[in-house]
């Protein structure tokens, strides 16, 4: 892994740690090529929408897929820049399959001087099979050049 990989992989790495709900769902990222990153929710109770069916609410696919498309961009970028959603449109094509982790693939596939594209899926068993599908843009570079956290109250 370059030095550049290895930056980029701690800062999406880090995205899953610094947030408290991703921190929460046990997102992790599972691997990352280029601009594109694949993560994973792990199956947990507090994660389930429908008890009687067991199945993982469509709020915790939301948030995987944001999470991993915002690592893609990072992942695509030559320098860190706070990013920020702009759009998120998620197609939701089936329920997850009862009791399992849920996967997302994202790719950013152009950026710009301010917006990055991105496209993922998100599946339980086979990318050829999805749950959902979305379709997003980021800003970059959200805080107007002041310094990472500088929006923060002390003790955040």
């Amino acid at each position: 892994m370059s030095d550049k990989d290895a930056v980029m992989h701690n800062i999406a790495q880090g995205m899953s740690q610094g947030s408290p709900y991703a921190r929460e769902m046990g997102f992790e990222l599972v691997s990352m090529e280029g601009g594109a990153a694949l993560m994973r929710a792990p199956y947990k109770e507090i994660m389930v929408g429908d008890p009687d069916t067991g199945v993982i609410a469509g709020g915790v696919v939301t948030g995987l897929l944001d999470h991993c498309c915002g690592s893609a961009v990072h992942l695509s970028m030559t320098e860190f820049k706070i990013i920020a959603t702009l759009d998120l449109r998620i197609d939701y094509m089936r329920a997850a399959k009862p009791r399992m982790p849920i996967f997302a693939r994202a790719e950013c596939y152009k950026v710009t001087r301010s917006v990055a594209f991105v496209r993922a899926v998100a599946y339980d068993e086979t990318p050829d099979d999805p749950v959902a599908s979305a379709a997003a843009a980021f800003m970059l570079d959200s805080s107007k050049g002041r310094p990472f956290m500088a929006n923060m109250k002390a003790g955040q």
